[in-house]
């Protein structure tokens, strides 16, 4: 084992992964000699083959809501119990395999730049080709090397910098890398998009349904974490929340209310100012040389998630004025 990686830990999250946790966790055992595995309330076996290989198992009290913030959170704690003096703590999804080399990667350049508090690298989509709704996936992980935004739940961070925020949210149910690496950059940390191979990841979306939940999870999101920091400097995911509700509410709603009045002809307007959106789309993904195929999917899928992401939205405003606990929407 390369001594640097003695230098980190390995917290995996998962909830009914199943056979995808398997690869998961033989990757980080590869790579790490600490590897805490949190499970959130699984019922396929997964603590069960966890302690099998070794790793250190933390079962989450279903008395509380489950999210992967809270496990992120436990997995860190448990980590500081057991080696107190882990500088860096890889995270991963139960759904993905860490890449080999990645670790040491991470490590050296943690090390070179001391204003990182969170580096990530390149995810994948394992297959890609089984379904559209995974290629989108593939699509969505692509972006360019140096500093971002947000790292994703796939990330190493340098445990000084987690402890400094405190941690994730534990109630930011979706989008929770977001709020957490926007506190971290409050505190002058710098995150870091890596340009190597980090992850390769299953989605497993193989329907519809499964999309349009993802999808509803996503607008739950930006609703949840714009209300949290949507009035900072950089008003997060404001825009977001604002094409949702335009694209997603207010053209359709004005659209058939003035469809009587209109003959029709507002419907059509409408139908062509989604196409014009769609061709927008689809042209920014042309410049940046994808395939066409792929510029097609992800120009439709995207006019159409604004959807189901309205749903998801509406949901935490409905949620947070019942004054209700923000539970998980799961889509696998």
């Amino acid at each position: 084992m390369n001594p640097g990686f003695s230098e980190v830990a390995i917290v995996a999250i998962g909830r009914n992964e199943g056979e995808r946790l398997k690869p998961c966790l033989r990757a980080a055992l590869r790579d790490g000699p600490i590897v805490i595995y949190v499970d959130s309330g699984s019922a396929d076996g997964s603590a069960e083959y966890a302690r099998s290989l070794g790793c250190r198992v933390v079962e989450l009290d279903a008395s509380r809501p489950f999210s992967a913030a809270r496990a992120r959170n436990e997995g860190f704690a448990c980590v500081m119990e057991q080696a107190p003096d882990t500088p860096f703590v890889q995270f991963v999804d139960g759904d993905c395999e860490l890449e080999e080399g990645w670790i040491e990667q991470a490590v050296n350049t943690l090390k070179e730049k001391s204003h990182a508090g969170v580096g990530c690298g390149r995810v994948r989509e394992m297959y890609p080709e089984t379904s559209v709704y995974n290629r989108i996936c593939d699509l969505e992980w692509r972006q360019p090397a140096g500093e971002v935004r947000t790292s994703g739940g796939r990330f190493m961070a340098r445990a000084r910098a987690f402890r400094e925020v405190g941690g994730f949210r534990p109630d930011v149910i979706a989008a929770e890398d977001d709020e957490f690496c926007i506190r971290v950059r409050r505190q002058g940390w710098k995150i870091l998009m890596i340009d190597v191979p980090m992850a390769s990841h299953d989605a497993a979306i193989a329907s519809f349904r499964q999309w349009w939940r993802r999808n509803r999870r996503a607008g739950h999101a930006y609703a949840q974490v714009a209300a949290l920091h949507g009035g900072g400097d950089e008003r997060y995911f404001i825009r977001d929340r604002r094409r949702i509700l335009i694209w997603g509410l207010a053209l359709p709603f004005a659209a058939l209310a003035a469809a009587p009045f209109t003959h029709g002809i507002s419907l059509l307007a409408l139908l062509c100012l989604y196409g014009l959106q769609f061709a927008h789309i689809v042209l920014g993904c042309r410049k940046r040389e994808w395939a066409s195929r792929d510029a097609w999917a992800y120009g439709f899928f995207t006019v159409i998630s604004r959807f189901p992401a309205l749903q998801g939205l509406l949901e935490y405003y409905w949620r947070r004025m019942r004054r209700r606990p923000m539970t998980i929407i799961e889509y696998k």
